[in-house]
């Protein structure tokens, strides 16, 4: 065998042992083949949006929801100069696109609030309107932001996460014998 054969043989050989070794279905050691799609957009068309922004991506498990406002699904104003049903109307919108997208609000990782002109006493409104996006154990990490203002006129509130999904298989746990 001449040495431009051997090697040759030898980049053939070693290519055969990585297609062998290769993961079922294409994805990584224990994740699922889907964790590596690339971005889904999500925009329902059943939820009024700002112009210029997706509601959702989703890459991955991964979840990056965009500021979440105050318009019900014909792009109206829901509770023009009410933070509460603002509040409400926005977390309810976040919730919308995230059971969209595959997750729940458990599932959110970083929550970001931006309130128009905040005050302290905004707090206790805000975590009113939206119990299940704080829970008293492990809420989510975040901040609350007072903004001059928001991209339409009359919104008091925007809401933004990331969320991370469950893997589709649970890992395997060893049992001991």
């Amino acid at each position: 065998m001449s040495a431009k054969q051997s090697v040759w043989w030898n980049v053939v050989a070693v290519a055969a042992m990585g297609i062998g070794c290769a993961p079922v279905g294409g994805g990584g050691y224990g994740a699922p083949p889907a964790a590596e799609a690339g971005p889904r957009y999500i925009n329902p068309g059943t939820l009024a949006g700002l112009d210029g922004f997706t509601h959702a991506v989703k890459v991955g498990l991964t979840i990056y929801v965009s500021g979440e406002v105050a318009l019900d699904s014909a792009g109206q104003l829901v509770g023009p100069g009410d933070l509460a049903a603002q509040a409400r109307q926005a977390f309810a919108n976040l919730a919308f696109v995230l059971r969209i997208a595959g997750a729940t609000p458990a599932d959110i990782v970083k929550l970001n609030v931006y309130v128009v002109n905040y005050k302290p006493a905004d707090w206790s409104i805000i975590r009113a309107a939206a119990g299940e996006f704080f829970p008293e154990r492990n809420p989510p990490a975040g901040l609350v932001l007072g903004v001059q203002s928001l991209p339409k006129e009359g919104l008091l509130i925007a809401v933004d996460a990331v969320a991370q999904t469950r893997g589709l298989f649970q890992p395997r746990v060893r049992q001991d014998r």
